[in-house]
């Protein structure tokens, strides 16, 4: 997997071949002096809970780790906060509109895509869904880059199902915080 900044070999703002590395997270133009950062993207994941502490997860439907388990989520858009991002990603993965999303903590992480490791900063939420369980079931559907999505019990919930190493230490995290 390469970092970004391997790939990247000209200048973006005047297309000159003296793009050169700064530092770890830069590169800089010797001819124009445009400097661009390698920053990490934001992207988000939920933990929806259930009255009967089930946890909603989906199947992924796509690489990375096509079949696996995850958790509602992904990138955040451009001119969105995170929590709009967390939102949209719900409703397009899972046909769920959410307003109740708690942040429970943070993790840095690389997501390979197009053999380039794109840095990220993962923020998980805890997203308690209240009411008649299997009303909510009804109205959950799996969509977008969701193959299924499955209504699991908490005490069920096997790490070594889901397939993203991100995803999975999250995992782990929020069971370990639930005892």
């Amino acid at each position: 997997m390469e970092h970004p900044l391997t790939i990247f070999k000209y200048c973006p703002v005047c297309g000159s071949e003296h793009f050169l590395v700064n530092n770890f997270k830069s590169r800089k133009c010797s001819d124009c002096g445009f400097t661009y950062y390698a920053n990490p993207c934001s992207a988000t994941a939920a933990f929806i809970v259930n009255d009967r502490q089930e946890m909603l997860v989906v199947r992924r439907a796509k690489e990375p780790a096509k079949g696996t388990l995850d958790l509602p989520g992904g990138f955040v858009d451009m001119g969105e906060t995170v929590e709009e991002g967390m939102r949209r990603e719900i409703k397009e993965e899972t046909g769920l509109d959410v307003h109740d999303i708690q942040y429970l903590f943070s993790s840095p992480n690389v997501y390979v895509y197009s053999g380039m490791g794109i840095h990220t900063l993962d923020m998980d939420f805890l997203v308690p869904v209240h009411g008649d369980p299997e009303a909510i079931k009804a109205v959950v559907r799996a969509a977008d880059d969701a193959a299924e999505a499955l209504w699991i019990p908490i005490s069920q919930v096997n790490p070594d199902d889901f397939g993203l190493t991100s995803i999975r230490n999250a995992v782990i995290r929020f069971l370990r915080d639930q005892r």
